[in-house]
């Protein structure tokens, strides 16, 4: 029996209905995951730290995507629960097609500015050569990743998450094969590396094209729109927060990177990156339940039943609140193994990356709330207080800790900047919470 975005949702049917989202998001952490380990086994540990410096760049702009998918998602649900599907499918239509046209504009733009970033972050020799090599496959198709990161929240919205789980799923499975072919058997390198990845993206942005053009069961199809700003604006600005944390994600990423070339050189690079594979996979969850479960927020928000919104927020506090203790656990027992799946080979890169996740991994705790903090605001269509959210933590307080705490603790300064960013978020985040509750009437 489907579930839809109209029912009063138990702890049961809440977690059937986010768990096709919430495997979604692990499975892509994995494949990517899958894409570093093998790059850097059978290329080079050079070559893995040039995805580590490419990454951060491509996201920039891959978070336009991110904005538009979660931003004009929210508004979609929001009309499809005041029972307007004729107009919600007007306004789904127009999203996705000026999005295609804007991305293509963001990729030629991404590409002509490789080389300055790269000279500004200051790589230099092999290392600068990899960057180039990756990032010029890599950054032209940005639009392809733009559309897999716009289309995954409208499949959840037109219920229909098992789809959106299954393109992934295929879509990663094709980027592992093809790592294996391409750097295994062909040894093409980073090039092989590049195409993989490009491939699976192509796969994952137009399948789910494919299938809001043709006819559908489900409540959204691409059809005939007209221009309208309203709609666009409305997207763009729910959509903030995500194109916020997109955006200064990687900014801080590239502040992260500044600072260990410095600190440590190349090696602090790749234990960066190896962290950071970790904590995407770990953060899938929470990130695939936010994605799930906004939806059924912006559906019950656009029908006025506050009862329903109160049921959600409850119940997603003390789920996000035991899977954080959880992933911490996790994360401190199993620190040293997860590290030497990419750097057995190298003992002392294995050390700094080990000691580095023990400290992150503290972070678990306390980023659940503030991820689901902002993705709850854009599902009530309140982008500027998500925006807030966002803009607070990576922004200014991670970034500002990435710059700081190293003069005082050196390397952890680096590895805790993360910790101190989300306990004084979660302050921000308590504070709109309370002073927003009579607005909404979520508790």
């Amino acid at each position: 029996m489907n579930i839809q975005l109209s029912d009063h949702f138990t702890y049961q049917k809440l977690l059937r209905f986010t768990a096709p989202s919430i495997m979604m998001t692990i499975f892509t952490s994995i494949y990517c995951i899958v894409d570093g380990l093998i790059v850097s086994n059978f290329v080079s540990s050079t070559a893995f730290a040039a995805i580590g410096i490419i990454a951060p760049f491509s996201m920039i702009i891959g978070a336009f995507g991110f904005m538009v998918g979660a931003g004009g998602s929210a508004l979609v649900a929001k009309t499809l629960g005041e029972q307007s599907k004729k107009k919600a499918n007007v306004i789904f239509s127009l999203i996705i097609y000026s999005t295609i046209a804007i991305s293509l504009f963001l990729g030629l733009c991404g590409t002509l500015l490789l080389k300055p970033l790269l000279i500004f972050l200051g790589t230099e020799g092999n290392l600068t050569l990899n960057c180039l090599t990756y990032g010029y496959i890599v950054i032209p198709a940005v639009p392809l990743f733009i559309l897999q990161c716009l289309f995954s929240p409208f499949l959840i919205t037109a219920e229909r998450p098992k789809l959106g789980l299954f393109i992934t799923i295929f879509a990663g499975i094709t980027n592992a094969l093809l790592d294996i072919i391409f750097i295994v058997i062909f040894h093409w390198g980073l090039v092989g590396a590049a195409w993989a990845t490009v491939i699976s993206q192509a796969l994952g942005g137009i399948i789910p094209l494919i299938y809001f053009i043709l006819p559908n069961k489900s409540s959204l199809r691409l059809g005939k729109t007209r221009l309208n700003i309203k709609p666009l604006v409305k997207t763009y600005t729910n959509g903030l927060s995500e194109f916020i944390n997109g955006i200064s994600g990687s900014v801080v990423g590239t502040l992260y990177n500044y600072q260990l070339l410095k600190i440590m050189g190349e090696d602090g690079v790749v234990a960066l990156f190896i962290i950071g594979y970790v904590n995407f996979i770990f953060l899938a969850t929470f990130l695939g339940y936010n994605s799930g479960s906004a939806p059924i927020i912006s559906y019950h928000f656009g029908a006025k039943n506050h009862n329903e919104l109160k049921n959600l927020l409850e119940k997603s506090v003390k789920l996000i609140a035991i899977t954080g203790i959880l992933l911490f656990l996790c994360a401190e027992s199993s620190a040293r193994s997860l590290a030497s799946i990419f750097v057995s080979y190298d003992q002392n890169l294995l050390n700094v990356a080990t000691h580095g996740l023990r400290v992150y991994s503290i972070s678990f705790l306390l980023v659940g709330f503030n991820l689901y903090a902002s993705a709850f605001f854009t599902a009530l269509n309140n982008g500027i207080v998500s925006a807030i959210i966002s803009t607070s933590k990576t922004f200014i307080f991670e970034g500002l800790c990435v710059m700081i705490l190293p003069i005082f603790w050196g390397i952890n300064g680096i590895w805790s900047a993360i910790i101190v960013a989300e306990i004084l978020t979660l302050i921000v985040v308590s504070y709109y919470f309370i002073t927003l509750k009579d607005k909404y009437k979520y508790l």
